[in-house]
């Protein structure tokens, strides 16, 4: 074959002499295209354009040469000297076979020009702080998938962020598919993988040796991937800021200490539910890594009140601090945490369904974190007013407080601590607190000017009812978000008697499920506050009618976003928001008001000018024809039917 395209005419194709045996014979070859092997006489179109094998006796043709039947290494060879990215994700798209073989060309095995375009692309990348990522979930999780995503961003610098998420059941990713993102992305600089039985520590041991920009690593329900795998990122990729594990059941105590070690630009670590994390490895990680770690998350692990001793001392640049479901820490571990005097920078700090939280471990808290600004309890059921209280005096920084399902808090802690709070505390939130009840009358609240609460929280406290709301208003004259929802022990009088004293104007509203408020109360804000309303979320207030809609549709030019779903509103209503002359909502929900028919549909075709989105689920005499005309011209408007 090479001796006939090495043939310029001065010699024969065979060294044993002419392939045919007369001079006039010979005639039928003339001067060849650059396409065609071989010249057939005119009398019959020549339909195979494959290569021939040329012999002494004749001219044989053999229909399945293909370049397959080329070794691998011979393959390799070929595809690692394309003149381009174009060209070897052209040749990845020919099978299976040879995209795995592109796969595995790692960037400095490449000998074309795409060495130095690939870097320019990353360096461009790198001084823009963007980078190429892609995201796999389910079905589409595959080796396959991952191979052709290495051979076909290797040529713009490589890819910069992945997330793998699979399946545990049916997990289509292995250490194959990893080991291909390694050789063809070498500029990785996050990385994601959740629910992903089939990979190891081999896959993650490949990226750990060439990725080592490598920033961000999130491991997610990985029960093959160990310490080993961990070690090996830890140990070669100093760039680490940001790093998630959980339910990782082979992970554990040497994984945090080379953490610690090697990642010195570490900002951010959240540790769950892994079972072989104990105090040892808390320990490592806390002392080895003082200077930049910022932000702690440790949940649902075996660790005890060591582990918040070595917080409290080490923790000197912990702004950031998540402590949850940590069955072994008791009130000890809080104190000693507390009087640690580590957490002087601490500003943000949630306990969460640790029973270990008690009065004076709280108290001890408060007064070691005297930066501390957000606060939140969860399901802290040994806590008490004492300890809520006491706490609010020694923080004297808090900005937000929340609380929920702390089901012995009682009226007198809540306020309690906006008495001791006035100066500083900008929201407060109450969750679900079963242990509130209605304020007696023989115990009255002084009022407070002064106080600086702008953001109020009252959600499903079933027990705060109308002398609470009362005296609330005198404590919290300066409101502006303000949240009742669930709030079934409220009614008009309670309500009214709070309005009363809001001297600011309310900009968000939400009284959902206060099933007892009526026009009257609704009519009242839009006459003090319509002016400044820009969210009114009246959902499950069945009192309410289409009068309420008429106050709202004179009154409130700011308002946005507006939910009467389960009220009895009527078409009538719907009306006179449509032909408001300063109203202009973005978001609109009448779900659930079966009152609403196809008569509407004019007037939310108008309402619908403004909007993005719209929620008329559960309107029974809404037909379908009228949702598919909603749909058709309120093209720009999300629509949920």
């Amino acid at each position: 074959m090479s001796k006939l395209f090495a043939y310029s005419g001065s010699e024969d194709f065979c060294p044993g002499g002419s392939i045919y045996p007369s001079s006039k014979d010979s005639s039928l070859f003339l001067s060849l295209p650059h396409h065609v092997d071989v010249y057939f006489p005119p009398r019959k179109r020549s339909r195979i354009t494959a290569p021939f094998v040329f012999g002494g006796e004749g001219v044989e043709s053999k229909a399945n040469v293909s370049i397959e039947v080329l070794p691998d290494e011979c393959l390799f060879e070929i595809f690692r000297r394309l003149p381009g990215g174009k060209e070897r994700s052209a040749c990845a798209g020919v099978s299976k076979k040879w995209l795995m073989l592109l796969s595995n060309i790692s960037c400095h095995e490449l000998k074309s020009g795409d060495e130095v375009a690939s870097k320019e692309v990353e360096d461009m990348e790198i001084e823009s702080d963007g980078y190429l990522s892609r995201s796999l979930e389910g079905k589409k999780a595959t080796d396959l998938r991952l191979a052709a995503i290495s051979v076909g961003t290797a040529s713009r610098g490589g890819l910069g962020k992945l997330v793998i998420r699979g399946n545990n059941h049916a997990s289509k990713v292995t250490d194959l598919g990893l080991r291909a993102v390694a050789r063809g992305c070498q500029s990785l600089r996050a990385l994601s993988l959740w629910n992903l039985s089939s990979i190891g520590d081999e896959g993650l041991c490949e990226i750990a040796s060439v990725s080592h920009q490598l920033e961000k690593l999130d491991l997610c329900r990985c029960p093959a991937i160990s310490d080993k795998a961990v070690i090996a990122i830890a140990r070669n990729c100093p760039k680490l800021t940001d790093i998630t594990i959980e339910s990782c059941a082979k992970i554990g105590n040497e994984s945090l200490r080379a953490i610690g070690q090697c990642c010195p630009k570490l900002k951010s670590i959240v540790i769950k539910d892994c079972p072989l994390v104990g105090d040892q490895g808390i320990a490592s990680l806390l002392s080895l890594n003082t200077c930049a770690l910022n932000k702690v998350k440790l949940q649902a692990l075996n660790i005890s009140d060591v582990s918040l001793a070595v917080i409290g001392h080490y923790g000197k640049s912990v702004t950031d601090l998540v402590l949850s479901d940590l069955k072994n820490v008791s009130e000890k571990g809080f104190w000693v945490m507390g009087n640690g005097h580590g957490l002087q920078k601490l500003k943000s700090f949630t306990i969460s369904s640790c029973n270990g939280v008690t009065d004076m471990g709280l108290e001890s808290v408060g007064k070691g974190s005297p930066n501390l600004k957000h606060f939140c309890l969860r399901k802290c059921s040994f806590l008490s007013d004492s300890g809520l209280v006491s706490f609010a005096k020694a923080a004297r920084s808090l900005e937000n407080l929340q609380l929920e399902e702390c089901h012995r808090i009682t009226q007198f802690g809540f306020f309690g601590v906006l008495l001791n709070c006035s100066t500083s505390l900008k929201a407060l939130s109450l969750v679900s607190c079963l242990g509130i009840k209605d304020m007696s009358s023989e115990s009255p609240i002084p009022s407070s000017s002064g106080s600086s609460l702008r953001s109020l929280t009252i959600r499903n406290c079933h027990g705060f009812g109308n002398k609470n709301l009362a005296s609330l208003g005198k404590l919290c004259p300066q409101l502006q978000h303000v949240d009742f929802s669930g709030l079934v022990g409220i009614d008009d009088c309670g309500f009214l008697a709070w309005l009363q004293n809001c001297q600011s104007g309310l900009v968000k509203l939400n009284i959902s499920g206060c099933v007892n408020l009526t026009d009257k109360a609704v009519s009242s804000i839009i006459e003090h506050h319509g002016w400044t309303l820009e969210l009114l979320n009246l959902d499950g207030c069945r009192k309410i009618t289409d009068a309420s809609l008429v106050s709202i549709a004179n009154n409130c030019p700011l308002l946005s976003d507006l939910d009467i779903s389960k009220c009895s509103i009527m078409d009538s209503g719907i009306a006179a928001l449509a032909h408001a002359k300063q109203l202009s909502l973005q978001i609109f929900s009448v779900s659930g008001c079966s009152l609403v028919s196809d008569k509407s549909l004019e007037n939310l075709i108008k309402l619908g000018e403004t909007l993005m989105g719209l929620n008329i689920q559960h309107c029974n005499s809404i037909s379908s024809s009228t949702v598919d005309l909603l749909v058709e011209q309120l093209w720009r408007c999300d629509i949920l039917s």
